[in-house]
C-alpha cells in the first residue's frame, strides 16, 4: 500500500492546533491500569473554545472530540517523539462505533456509552481471526466461546491490558469510555516508537490497530477531513 504524503496530518492540524490545555487536580488515583491522568495528580483539557469551534467544523460529537484533543496532549506529554494527533483518533473513532454512536448507542457526558459497544464474534469465519473468549472478556460481552473487540475504540481485552488507561482521572481505567479508549488508541499507536509525522511510521501504526490496507486508506480519508474542515476559518 502506498503510505501516506509523509507531510502527514499532524504538520496540519493536530497536537499543534490545541491551544494550551487548561489542567486541574484530580480527586481519585487510578485504579485498573498503571497508566493515568490520576496517578500524576492532572486532568488535561484542550481548549474549550478550540472544541466549540472544532465540533461545529467536523461534526464529531462534542464529548469525543474532547476525549480525541485530550489523548493527543496526554500522549504528547508521555512520547513527545511521537506527535500522534486527534484527527488520527477521530479518524479511528469514526470508523470503529461512529464517535460511540454506532447502532442508537450515545455517549453520556462523562464519556461513557449509554450501552456497551460490542464488536462481531471473532470466530474465523469472514476473513476475522479466531480469538477464544477470555473471563475480562466475556464480563462484557457475555459470550463463553469467542472474543469480541468492545468500546467505542473497539479494544480487545489483552490489547486493553497492554495500553488501557485512565485519561479523565476518575479512577478507572476502562474501555468503554471514550476519554479513556481514546488515550488507549494513542498508547497504542505510539507503541512502536514511530514518529507518526512521518507517512510510512503512520501507516504501520495504524496497520498495527488495524491489520488492513482497507481500514488504513478509510481513516487517511477521514482524518484528512477532518483536518481539512478543523483549520477552515
Amino acid at each position: 500500500m502506498e503510505a501516506p504524503a509523509s507531510r502527514s496530518l499532524v504538520t496540519i492540524v493536530d497536537t499543534s492546533a490545541l491551544t494550551a490545555p487548561a489542567v486541574r487536580k484530580a480527586e481519585a488515583p487510578s485504579k485498573g491500569a498503571d497508566h493515568g491522568a490520576a496517578a500524576k495528580g492532572l486532568v488535561v483539557e484542550a481548549d474549550p473554545g478550540w472544541l466549540t469551534r472544532t465540533a461545529k467544523r467536523t461534526g464529531i460529537p462534542l464529548v469525543a472530540l474532547r476525549a480525541y484533543g485530550r489523548a493527543s496532549l496526554l500522549e504528547a506529554s508521555e512520547h513527545s517523539r511521537c506527535h500522534v494527533g486527534w484527527a488520527t483518533l477521530a479518524a479511528i473513532g469514526e470508523v470503529e462505533s461512529a464517535h460511540g454512536t454506532i447502532a442508537g448507542t450515545r455517549l453520556l457526558k462523562d464519556g461513557r456509552t449509554s450501552r456497551p459497544i460490542v464488536g462481531p464474534a471473532l470466530d474465523g469465519e469472514g476473513g476475522v481471526a479466531a480469538i477464544p473468549s477470555s473471563p475480562d472478556g466475556r464480563r462484557v460481552h457475555g459470550d463463553d466461546t469467542w472474543e469480541h473487540a468492545a468500546g467505542p475504540m473497539q479494544f480487545l481485552p489483552d490489547s486493553w491490558r497492554l495500553f488501557g488507561a485512565d485519561a479523565d482521572a476518575d479512577g478507572v481505567a476502562d474501555p468503554s469510555d471514550i476519554d479513556d479508549a481514546a488515550w488507549g488508541a494513542a498508547r497504542h499507536l505510539c507503541s512502536s516508537g514511530r514518529d507518526l509525522r512521518n507517512g510510512a511510521d503512520w501507516t504501520q501504526a495504524v496497520l498495527g490497530y488495524n491489520a488492513s490496507d482497507t481500514y488504513v486508506r478509510r481513516v487517511l480519508d477521514l482524518a484528512e477531513s477532518y483536518a481539512r474542515s478543523a483549520s477552515r476559518g
